[in-house]
């Protein structure tokens, strides 16, 4: 990525005077708070929300990378029953959480006396129909500020600028909340959002990278990378066993591999039809 726009993004930063930035630790935010931190310093904070919808692995992972930026580091708890209509779990849940939390960090934001609120969606994420988290951005209007979309950066372009302030994040896996994992019209519950927490983390300790454990009813679907899908087939039985223990009735490895937004796919084949 040309240093200009990168000059661009700090200078825009910087004009904001002092922001929060919504902070998961994953590889946008983590880049978004170390510019902010260089053009802000003590003028900046990053916020992170702690809910049942946030791994505890990627909550460590989340303090470890702010204190490696050196930025200050906030966390805030969050509960599920202040999300209206989210456990429900329609296609549009992900506006109603989105809302929720950016109405969390903007309370704060402007308690603790910050002036904008700075989100790290970059301009690959809102490609395609099913943005609905996009659209609660949008309707937040000047209280947030999403740079990487302001001037269309990229999720390759921002591993690079990360890898170039020699950031841990630079490679770490996209991530997303757990209940991206929960098959629409299945009630989001505490329940099932501890029980693929802790069936991740378990893939996790086998050494698998980049995966997910999709939840439908009491079926867990396992998506891993083709390049680790034979290590999975290896290890069949002692993740079937380990799942069936966390009380899922069955445990299936998907033959797609891992994608993200796989769980849009049905809706997306079924609206294409009716074109």
């Amino acid at each position: 990525m040309d240093i200009a726009r990168i000059e661009m993004i700090r200078e825009a930063i910087k004009a904001r005077e002092s922001a929060v930035i919504a902070f998961s630790g994953g590889v946008d935010s983590s880049t978004l708070a170390s510019l902010a931190f260089e053009v802000l310093g003590e003028k900046s904070i990053a916020v992170t929300i702690d809910s049942p919808l946030f791994p505890r692995q990627q909550l460590e992972t989340a303090a470890q990378t702010a204190c490696e930026i050196g930025i200050q580091h906030k966390i805030l708890p969050f509960s599920l029953n202040s999300i209206p209509y989210f456990s429900a779990n329609t296609i549009n849940r992900c506006y109603f959480c989105k809302k929720a939390l950016l109405e969390t960090l903007v309370e704060f934001a402007e308690k603790t006396g910050y002036n904008v609120v700075l989100e790290g969606t970059n301009a690959s994420e809102i490609i395609g129909e099913n943005r609905p988290g996009y659209r609660a951005i949008e309707e937040a209007g000047e209280k947030i500020f999403t740079p990487f979309v302001e001037f269309n950066v990229t999720k390759e372009e921002i591993r690079e600028i990360a890898s170039n302030h020699a950031l841990s994040a630079a490679s770490r896996p996209s991530a997303s909340c757990l209940a991206t994992r929960i098959a629409y019209g299945q009630p989001i519950t505490t329940e099932a959002l501890e029980k693929i927490e802790n069936a991740e983390d378990y893939l996790l300790s086998l050494g698998f990278t980049q995966f997910r454990v999709r939840m439908h009813s009491n079926l867990a679907r396992i998506e891993v990378t083709g390049e680790e899908f034979e290590d999975a087939l290896r290890k069949k039985e002692k993740i079937s066993r380990h799942l069936k223990a966390l009380g899922f009735d069955y445990v299936t490895l998907d033959l797609e591999g891992f994608r993200s937004g796989s769980m849009d796919e049905p809706h997306m084949r079924k609206k294409f039809e009716e074109i």
